[in-house]
């Protein structure tokens, strides 16, 4: 039965109660990640009864072009977002690293769980099986979705190519395994942690070689900011030190890592190819002695933790811009223009 914009059930016994729909993407890794937050907030609220609605985006739909060329910023979460603000379903889970930092207005990311590894791995042709990207014979081709990947790689791996392969991770997977078009393609290790596919995993790539992407590794729920039952039921799937570090990483859009009750925040601009490289490094106290001021707002980048004390999070948002200001001063706006441009002109 429906009853206002929720849907309702009534068991057995004539008892009404509401259905929480989930929204998520119509892929089996978003549908294993759905069914893990389904099972958490079961676990928590075992009375509760949720419902799955799986849909497109316009991510899944157009796959004969480079995501930096689409154009849209939204490309994985916008129809998910139009279903949320139509009420036809109450909640929904994403991938955070798909989440732009600036969310639609009404919209909060009221949980972010506890993250997977945040690392890119190597997935090898099985002919290249016990290679590394650096034994890997010259101009042999990487495939990757990634411009972040791709200009980090360049600049480490000179004597490789790097081409564009889109797709979800079985199609790309294979594309890779059935054809001779890449020695290797480069995936995000949770992924394939979560689909059960780790032993895929032919190297693991530390940050050294190639800086993760912001949120990777991290799934993240987004509600309507309105509904403070749902806010409340979903936020006790808040994973404390992930989410500081979420803050932190939105905050930036580079790489993180947590020192106790520090935070140290390493973030870079890169030129397409990779040749132009600037980098550096910053850290802020997240205690309450520090300094970082209590903040009316409670939403940080599009983040809603409300028992992650705000200090912290005031801290963590502090630090990322810092970094990302002193990237500016040293001429970051410069190379991200030009690779803008580069973009566009492919």
């Amino acid at each position: 039965m429906e009853e206002g914009p929720y849907k309702c059930v009534r068991d057995v016994n004539g008892t009404v109660s509401r259905v929480i729909r989930m929204g998520t993407r119509k892929s089996q890794l978003a549908r294993i990640q759905t069914d893990y937050v389904a099972e958490k907030l079961k676990n928590l609220y075992p009375d509760v009864n949720l419902g799955i609605v799986p849909m497109s985006t316009i991510g899944d739909k157009i796959l004969d072009t480079a995501l930096s060329k689409i154009g849209e910023k939204s490309l994985f979460t916008k129809e998910l977002e139009n279903a949320l603000e139509r009420n036809e379903v109450d909640l929904v889970v994403h991938s955070l690293k798909d989440l732009p930092t600036t969310l639609p207005d009404g919209f909060t990311i009221g949980a972010v769980l506890q993250r997977e590894s945040p690392y890119d791995a190597v997935v090898l042709h099985p002919k290249n099986s016990g290679l590394t990207l650096d034994s890997l014979p010259d101009g042999s081709v990487i495939g990757t979705s990634s411009l972040r990947r791709a200009a980090q790689l360049k600049k480490r791996f000179s004597h490789l190519e790097f081409k564009d392969i889109r797709g979800n991770l079985n199609t790309r997977l294979k594309k890779l395994d059935e054809k001779e078009d890449y020695s290797a393609i480069i995936l995000a290790a949770a992924g394939l942690k979560r689909m059960g596919w780790e032993t895929r995993i032919s190297q693991v790539l530390n940050p050294e070689d190639c800086m993760y992407a912001v949120g990777q590794g991290a799934l993240a729920v987004e509600v309507r900011a309105r509904d403070s039952d749902i806010l409340e039921m979903v936020s006790n799937l808040h994973h404390p030190e992930t989410v500081l570090r979420c803050i932190a990483e939105r905050a930036f859009l580079r790489r993180l890592s947590l020192l106790t009750a520090c935070l140290s925040l390493t973030g870079a601009v890169y030129s397409l190819d990779g040749t132009d490289c600037l980098k550096d490094t910053m850290e802020a106290s997240i205690t309450p002695g520090n300094q970082a001021e209590e903040s009316a707002d409670f939403q940080h980048v599009g983040v809603t933790a409300l028992n992650v004390p705000q200090f912290s999070q005031v801290a963590a948002e502090k630090l990322g811009v810092a970094l990302a200001d002193l990237l500016l001063s040293q001429g970051a706006m410069e190379i991200l223009t030009t690779a803008r441009k580069l973009n566009d002109a492919r």
